[in-house]
C-alpha cells in the first residue's frame, strides 16, 4: 500500500475499511431462496463513503484489501469508474473477495448475508504497509468500527489514528457489526481508544450505545464529546439526526420524506455528504440537511454505490422538500 505517489497530493478524503461485492436481488419483496436474478455492485461501508464523496466532487481514496480473484479485479475497475483512487487497494492471495447478499422488503426490512470466511481480506490491512504521511495529510480521514474487530486491521486502524493525531478532521464511523467480532464484549474498549484520536463520531442508536453505554440520543452525544470528539452525530432513524458540537452548536434535523426501495447504503451516502459539508465549512444544520437528503435519495434506489447522488440531485431534493 505504501506508494511515493501518495505523497504528491493531499486528498480531500481517505477512508479505511470494508470492501466487497454486493449482490442485490432484482426482484423486491421476494425471499432470497426464490430470487432468480441479481445485480452486482461495489460495496462495503468505507468504500461507499469514498464513492459518495467523489460523486459530490471530492478527491478520495480508500485503504482496503481484496482477494486476488475476478471479484477483486471488478472492485478495482468499479473504484476507478467512480473516480476513487485505488492505489492502496491490494490483494491477499489466499483469501476470497467477500460477497454480500441482501433481501429487499420495503420499507424497512433489508436482511444482509455476509460471506467473509475464512476471513475478509479487508481485515488483513497491516500497519507496516500504511502510507502514514498520506493519512496525516488528508483533509478528512475516515475509519470504521469493523476495522477494529480483528487483527491486524485493529492495530493498523489505531496506528493510523495515532499517527494522524487529530490533524485535520478524523471521522470514526461506529459501524457496529457484532457478527464480525469473536468477542463482541471487547468492542467498547477499542472504541474508546479510537475515540481518543477522533474529531467526529457518527453512529445510530445501537452503535452509540456500544461505544458509550448510553442510548438516549442527547446523553449519548454528550458521552461521545466527553470521550474526546468535537462533533457527535447520532442517527435516530425516523426521528432524524442529532448533531452536537463541543463548541455548543447543535442541530436536530428530521428525515426527508422518501418512498424507500432499499435502505441499505443510505448511511454511506449520509457519510459522504457529511464529509463534503465539513470540507465546505458549512454549519451543522446545513450539513445534516444535505446529508439526510443524500441518504434519502439512495434509500429510494435499489443499488448503493452507483446510486450515490450528485450535488444537483441533492439540491433538487432539498428544494422539493422530499425525494420525488
Amino acid at each position: 500500500m505504501s506508494c511515493d505517489e501518495g505523497k504528491s497530493m493531499a486528498y480531500d478524503l481517505i477512508t479505511m475499511g470494508r470492501i466487497g461485492v454486493d449482490l442485490y436481488p432484482l426482484q423486491t419483496g421476494v425471499p432470497l431462496a426464490q430470487v432468480s436474478s441479481f445485480g452486482k455492485f461495489l460495496g462495503g461501508s468505507a468504500t461507499n463513503v469514498a464513492v459518495a464523496a467523489a460523486r459530490l466532487g471530492r478527491s478520495t481514496a480508500v485503504i482496503t484489501r481484496t482477494g486476488d480473484d475476478p471479484f477483486g479485479a471488478y472492485l478495482h475497475e468499479a473504484l476507478r469508474g467512480f473516480g476513487v483512487d485505488d492505489r492502496w487497494v491490494t490483494p491477499v492471495p489466499h483469501l476470497p473477495t467477500p460477497v454480500t447478499f441482501c433481501e429487499v422488503f420495503p420499507p424497512d426490512d433489508f436482511p444482509l448475508y455476509f460471506y467473509r470466511q475464512p476471513k475478509a481480506p479487508d481485515l488483513e490491512i497491516d500497519a507496516h504497509d500504511l502510507d502514514l504521511d498520506a493519512i496525516r495529510d488528508a483533509r478528512i480521514f475516515w475509519v470504521t468500527g469493523t476495522g477494529l474487530s480483528e487483527e491486524p486491521s485493529r492495530t493498523a486502524t489505531l496506528a493510523a489514528l495515532a499517527h494522524r493525531a487529530k490533524s485535520g478532521t478524523t471521522v470514526f464511523d461506529l459501524d457496529w457489526r457484532p457478527m464480525f467480532w469473536s468477542h463482541p464484549d471487547e468492542a467498547r474498549s477499542f472504541y474508546a481508544e479510537a475515540l481518543r484520536h477522533t474529531t467526529v463520531a457518527v453512529g445510530n442508536l445501537d452503535e452509540v450505545e456500544v461505544a458509550t453505554g448510553v442510548r438516549e440520543p442527547h446523553a449519548a452525544a454528550r458521552a461521545l464529546l466527553a470521550a474526546g470528539v468535537e462533533i457527535a452525530v447520532v442517527k435516530q432513524g425516523p426521528k432524524g439526526v442529532l448533531a452536537v458540537g463541543a463548541n455548543g452548536d447543535s442541530a436536530e434535523v428530521p428525515p426527508l420524506p422518501v418512498t424507500v426501495l432499499n435502505g441499505l447504503g443510505a448511511g454511506d451516502a449520509f457519510g459522504g455528504s457529511l464529509c463534503h459539508g465539513l470540507l465546505a465549512g458549512r454549519d451543522l444544520e446545513t450539513i445534516m440537511r444535505h446529508a439526510n437528503a443524500a441518504g434519502a435519495i439512495v434509500a429510494s434506489r435499489l443499488e448503493c454505490s452507483s446510486a450515490m447522488p450528485t450535488p444537483d440531485e441533492v439540491a433538487a431534493a432539498l428544494d422539493a422538500g422530499a425525494v420525488l
